[in-house]
């Protein structure tokens, strides 16, 4: 296994910060951070673990007790703390065993079919295992049972505390008969344990048993040093172990993954590690909506490709994974979040998708023209770069924009966006948050026709190419506009993928600004006082986590202080916060159509108009495009707003009237604050104004 994974791509990005690592790893392992997330099952698989590395005395133990049966281990054999230290590990790892089974058989009856987490996995593998465990522990208290029959009670009366009753069972037992006994479960334990190491050292697939011995490695070499799951920026493509030149490429550079030798030793560790539990696909939108993608089943397809007993050279995708399933990602992130063991899925598919692109030119059609859109204009939909000011020109307080350098009285920098800027619902939400810092006094300016794409959509949908040219151009504009800039360089922005795509990807690139998300700074504004909800609703609102802010950025609180402060209620989904259920946006989805299974949006919306709330807050234009979109499916009158929308109409009072948002009604502030908000929203619910999403139509 040591020589297979070790023949993996270098990736030479693992090795750093070797003591947190250690430290986050042995927090994680031993404290079942990840499995505890499903209680039951995390408590008693901690029993199961601990027992494997606790019992292995026993195993030791067994060899001597062959040749003579009142053998027993130096110093400690005969030790009380030890002795009742085995019997209650043995004795809760059998009980947690059983338990293990008991979870698997009842979710596979009560979750038929696709439902249940464990449906593609190889459940002979885990029965085989199960087994071995119960052998084992038999076999241990057994042996503790004919161990004090054979002695008689003598010595310490601790030394028997939990097996008494097995000690009792064999009382009237000869001693001849006795030591037989013993020798012979003994070897039944021996023969049961090395059988088991046979089979696992004969089968590399056999994650559910390898796990044991790759775990504790495949965390500590996880991509982020971080409590956090791993997420967040893309890893960087690297070909034998160095980032690419894309100005000027060598020959023989790998690009992405589309074959087993492409792989990196971390992915194959990652695949090694894989337990077949389902923790994944549990959460993964494309399963949950009849898409092909399982997690799960990618990884282990994914592992028997590359760790069979002979290595194959035939190509990924196509032969062992679809391009159905490749292409259905949204790169929401729930996969890594729920993974116990840190499997990178997104890095996965993410570079499986870059061969695809950019060697093979093989992706859906409808990328083909975001991409050129990307190329030529510099936003996904191709709208002309001059137009990026418009929703200035709808806003009646001043907007300052930027021609030249940052000037040092400009607190933040305003990254508008493409959505920002040119999709009509998210334009609403731009002039939302520069209403409310102008009413704050925060000094801010846009850089208006000087933005591009961020390359979020093109990076994370393979193409990585360009990728590069849109982050260099961003950065060149960053470093002149800051190129004498005193203070802290601050960027507040809408878009959560922005957010992840400045603050986090283009560091690899050695450029790093200060980000913060306009739910962030809104709520830090009213904290501050600075910003006062004056006319506090009353109504009752769900709110919608961003895949990018929540899960990728551990952003959870801000939006709903912030909301909280408006006075509205807020209804919690039953998804929600890192366990919320994508918009189906991310990953390029945005531009592309679901053809397969039900649409993730339709999926959410059921769940949101479920709650019986009036309004869903969101903060992401991704995610009001298709929430908005999946109202508009499902025929609901349930508005749709931004959580910038949210406070604006709180804080307006009679003598403080826009272009954004007014009321008409002073004897009654809060009601027409909230007609006024319905009213908009529905306009953004009538797909009218939304041209540009490809999505809208198809709704």
């Amino acid at each position: 296994m040591y020589r297979r994974i070790k023949a993996g791509q270098p990736d030479p990005t693992r090795g750093n910060l070797k003591g947190k690592r250690l430290a986050l790893m042995t927090k994680e392992v031993l404290g079942h951070t990840k499995m505890l997330n499903f209680t039951g099952s995390g408590i008693a698989h901690w029993f199961v673990m601990i027992g494997f590395v606790a019992l292995f005395g026993t195993l030791v133990t067994a060899y001597g007790q062959i040749l003579d049966p009142k053998f027993h281990l130096p110093i400690i054999g005969l030790w009380a703390p030890y002795n009742l230290f085995v019997e209650a590990i043995a004795w809760l790892t059998g009980i947690s065993i059983v338990a293990l089974i008991g979870i698997r058989q009842v979710t596979r009856v009560v979750r038929k079919g696709k439902a249940s987490r464990f449906f593609g996995s190889y459940s002979g593998r885990a029965y085989f295992v199960e087994a071995v465990i119960l052998v084992i522990v038999f076999c241990v208290l057994t042996l503790r049972g004919l161990e004090g029959a054979l002695i008689g009670y003598q010595g310490n009366p601790w030394d028997f505390a939990f097996s008494r009753p097995v000690v009792n069972a064999f009382a009237d037992v000869g001693d001849s008969d006795l030591e037989q006994l013993i020798s012979l479960v003994a070897a039944l334990k021996i023969v049961v344990s090395m059988s088991w190491f046979i089979i696992v050292a004969s089968n590399l697939r056999m994650g559910v048993a390898w796990h044991r011995f790759l775990a504790p490695f495949n965390i500590f070499f996880k991509r982020n040093v971080d409590v956090a799951p791993t997420l967040g920026a893309l890893p960087e493509m690297l070909s034998k172990g160095a980032p690419i030149d894309f100005e000027d490429p060598k020959e023989d550079d790998v690009f992405g993954i589309g074959k087993a030798a492409d792989i990196s030793w971390k992915g194959l560790l990652d695949m090694a590690s894989c337990t077949e539990c389902g923790r994944c696909q549990s959460q993964c939108p494309a399963w949950h909506t009849e898409k092909p993608l399982s997690p799960k089943l990618l990884i282990m397809a994914m592992r028997d490709h590359a760790l069979a007993k002979v290595p194959s050279d035939a190509p990924i995708v196509g032969e062992t994974i679809s391009p159905d399933v490749l292409w259905s990602c949204t790169t929401c992130g729930a996969c890594v979040n729920e993974c116990p063991v840190d499997i990178e899925h997104i890095d996965h598919i993410v570079n499986m998708r870059r061969f695809q692109v950019l060697v093979e030119s093989e992706f859906p059609t409808e990328l083909g023209g975001t991409f050129r859109n990307l190329e030529k204009a510099g936003n996904p939909w191709g709208a002309n770069r001059t137009d990026r000011n418009a929703w200035i020109a709808e806003c009646d307080f001043p907007v300052q924009v930027i021609e030249g350098e940052l000037p040092e009285s400009v607190e933040y920098l305003f990254w508008v966006g493409c959505a920002g800027a040119f999709e009509e619902r998210a334009k609403k939400t731009t002039k939302a948050v520069a209403e409310l810092l102008y009413m704050a006094g925060v000094n801010f300016a846009v850089l208006g026709k000087r933005e591009t794409c961020t390359g979020d959509p093109a990076r994370r949908a393979g193409n990585e190419f360009l990728y590069q040219i849109l982050s260099r151009e961003n950065i060149e504009t960053f470093k002149e506009v800051y190129s004498n800039y005193k203070g802290k360089k601050k960027v507040v922005v809408t878009c959560p993928h922005c957010f992840t795509t400045i603050g986090r990807d283009y560091k690899q690139q050695g450029y790093e600004l200060e980000m913060v998300h306009h739910t962030q700074l809104l709520n830090t504004l009213v904290k501050e006082g600075r910003l006062k909800p004056v006319n506090r609703a009353t109504n009752k609102l769900t709110y919608h986590d961003p895949c990018y802010l929540g899960r990728h950025n551990q952003i959870y609180e801000p939006p709903r202080e912030l909301l909280e402060s408006t006075g509205v209620e807020v209804i919690e989904m039953p998804r929600n916060k890192e366990r919320s259920f994508c918009c189906g946006a991310g990953g390029g989805r945005m531009w592309m159509e679901e053809k397969l299974g039900t649409r993730i949006n339709l999926n959410r919306v059921d769940e949101a108009i479920a709650t019986g709330a009036a309004e869903v807050a969101v903060g992401c234009p991704f995610c009001r495009v298709m929430v908005s979109d999946g109202m508009t499916g499902r025929g609901s009158d349930v508005a749709v707003l931004d959580v910038a929308q949210a406070l604006l109409r709180t804080v307006k009072s009679e003598g403080n009237k826009s272009s954004t948002e007014q009321t008409s009604d002073v004897s009654a502030p809060i009601n027409a604050a909230e007609d006024k908000a319905k009213s908009e929203v529905d306009k953004d619910n009538s797909n009218d104004s939304a041209p540009f999403n490809t999505d809208a139509s198809a709704d």
